[in-house]
């Protein structure tokens, strides 16, 4: 049975929801496929303390990695689309063709854009570090903006309330 709660962000609120204790959803606000709240069960506020902890240090800067138990619900194909995105270091990006190449299907980039769009587990899963052949911005489930964020935010440049760009 699924359990969901509601964390705050510097990207906006964030729902997190659970598949019997294991994390199995991550959902911006306005998120294209995201799932009806029916969906994401009662509200438990008390389950999500080690995610809770790690997304905090992540948005401090102090964490690069996620050590989280996570169930990925999906096509076989996907599942291998969200195991190779786990895979693109914090601070870097691959493009689409980068991603269907090391599936071992050159041919395979619009497949793995249909797939990385569908991911369940936001920033976690870092399906914003995936861009655009010649490094174009392209799709992202949270919106363009968020994802431009996300990635300056990880390459140690961020954008302040006022629209400026600052180091950490």
């Amino acid at each position: 049975m699924n359990q969901h709660t509601i964390v705050d962000s510097p990207y906006g609120p964030l729902t997190l929801v659970a598949d019997d204790g294991v994390l199995c959803g991550l959902y911006m606000t306005e998120q294209r496929h995201r799932p009806p709240e029916e969906n994401f069960g009662p509200r438990q506020d008390t389950l999500f303390g080690d995610t809770e902890e790690q997304l905090e240090a992540y948005f401090a800067g102090d964490l690069q990695e996620f050590t989280l138990p996570l169930r990925l619900h999906g096509t076989q194909f996907q599942q291998r689309v969200w195991a190779e995105l786990r895979k693109i270091p914090y601070g870097e990006t691959r493009t689409y063709g980068e991603l269907a190449e090391a599936l071992g299907n050159p041919a395979a980039s619009r497949a793995v854009g249909l797939a990385n769009g569908k991911n369940p587990i936001g920033i976690i899963v870092p399906c914003h570090r995936v861009i655009g052949a010649g490094g174009a911005l392209t799709g992202y489930g949270g919106g363009l903006e968020r994802k431009q964020r996300l990635l300056k935010f990880e390459s140690g440049t961020a954008i302040d309330e006022a629209g400026e760009t600052t180091l950490f």
